[in-house]
């Protein structure tokens, strides 16, 4: 049986950028196991359960996949998980990834090793997550994207949501925005503001600019399964 392998944050993921890919790969057979940095039971971030924020639709049907769905309820720790084991790793977005997956060293390593695996493993990373990428580097030490076309979440939304100090609504400062690191990393950032999605393909690395995109960012990731 396919398998894949989700690392969610503990600080506050997005919830649309989890139930998608989440529940197209269940759909499809693959057998999924959730991994967060400390093995702890991941956190959403409350504005994606937000019906102001996603509509109602959305926020009801998340929240229930969050508070029910055992796999995101029983994590294992991102330090006993390999990517051998699975076909796939996906890094679900939002800003909580700043301060915990993309910061993981064992996330890095798993992120390395799927996309450098010989035989066809993929990544994909979603929205905030793709900071991971402006940190992770492959087996020789070069940055992992440099060189890579990468979409994330641009520059240009973040301006909406923190403030002159680059704080977030709650008070808590973002640490850095994503265009700019992976930019500086060495990635062909192209967000494509102009599309409804935006989903990038770059050999075995799948990369989404935010919530808009999971529903096409996990089909893709499909049909590089050939699924």
């Amino acid at each position: 049986m396919s398998a894949a392998l989700f690392v969610v944050s503990e600080e506050g993921y997005w919830g649309e950028e989890c139930v998608e890919p989440l529940e197209t790969l269940s759909d499809a057979g693959l057998e999924i196991t959730v991994a967060t940095p400390s093995g702890n039971p991941p956190e959403i971030d409350e504005r994606s359960i937000d019906p102001e924020e996603v509509g109602e639709e959305t926020a009801e049907r998340v929240r229930e996949v969050h508070e029910s769905d055992e796999r995101l309820n029983d994590p294992i720790p991102t330090a006993r998980a390999d990517a051998e084991a699975y076909d796939a790793v996906v890094f679900p977005g939002g800003h909580g990834t700043e301060w915990d997956v993309n910061q993981d060293s064992d996330a890095r390593r798993l992120l390395r090793d799927i996309v450098e695996d010989e035989s066809g493993g993929k990544a994909l990373v979603v929205c905030h997550a793709v900071g991971i990428l402006a940190f992770a580097r492959d087996s020789h030490g070069a940055f992992l994207v440099n060189g890579r076309d990468v979409t994330g979440f641009p520059n240009e939304w973040e301006e909406g949501i923190v403030d002159e100090n680059d704080c977030m609504p709650n008070g808590r400062k973002l640490p850095y925005w994503v265009e700019d690191e992976v930019k500086a990393a060495g990635g062909n950032w192209d967000a494509e503001l102009e599309e409804d999605t935006s989903v990038t393909v770059d050999g075995d690395l799948v990369t989404a600019r935010g919530p808009g995109s999971s529903h096409a960012a996990g089909e893709t990731l499909l049909e590089k399964l050939d699924r």
